[in-house]
């Protein structure tokens, strides 16, 4: 299955939950490029939008690599697999964090522009992304969410067969269009993959906002 953009797979990550059952709550796009596909699933299923930042932890030496992330309320979480794999030191891991948690508290607030976080408790929340490869910036975020939200859903329009069935086994469900058994890269799926700025963020954080508020 391939995408035509990042709004087009929302849209048809939005009928797959309608269609499972899941269309009440609270969206959580993780920025960036999960926010203009969280923005089409909350405009098409008439939900809340939020955003929910997590950074990934680069492996030293290749930043694209993950061994980890951490998110806001600055949880943490590592990929121990990874770590052995790369033989990562402790003092490695902590200067990434510290640089990484850093951009998550400043994204939080250059995103929100002085508009205060939606309240989860007690709410179903839909955490999307634009797709999963390792997993790991989902993972952090559903560990994170878990004593905040009643009930968690992730909804991506593709990922690894393996990497789903990791976030299952956190008990949270699980939706997902495709599940490709070759997978090198999330943009491989989409025809357009162009980043998503900070600027276009705030730009539809701010349009959802006005346009569905809280129903708390």
């Amino acid at each position: 299955m391939i995408f035509r953009d990042r709004r087009e797979a929302g849209r048809d990550l939005a009928r797959a939950l309608r269609e499972a059952g899941e269309s009440d709550g609270i969206v959580l796009g993780l920025p960036r490029g999960g926010v203009p596909v969280a923005f089409e699933v909350a405009r098409e299923l008439s939900l809340p939008l939020d955003i929910f930042v997590v950074r990934k932890l680069g492996v030293p030496g290749e930043p694209e690599l993950a061994m980890g992330a951490v998110s806001s309320g600055g949880l943490i979480y590592i990929n121990e697999v990874v770590v052995r794999a790369f033989r990562i030191r402790p003092a490695d891991i902590d200067a990434v964090v510290a640089r990484e948690s850093s951009e998550v508290e400043r994204r939080d607030l250059a995103y929100r522009a002085g508009r205060t976080a939606l309240p989860l408790a007690d709410q179903t929340v839909i955490v999307v992304d634009d797709g999963l490869a390792t997993g790991s910036t989902m993972m952090a975020a559903v560990r994170a969410l878990r004593s905040r939200a009643r009930r968690i859903v992730v909804a991506v329009p593709v990922a690894p067969p393996a990497t789903c069935e990791e976030i299952r086994r956190e008990a949270v469900t699980v939706v997902c269009l495709s599940t490709p058994e070759l997978f090198h890269a999330v943009g491989e799926f989409y025809r357009e993959f162009n980043a998503t700025s900070d600027a276009e963020v705030t730009l539809l954080l701010g349009q959802a906002r006005g346009r569905y508020p809280s129903r708390a």
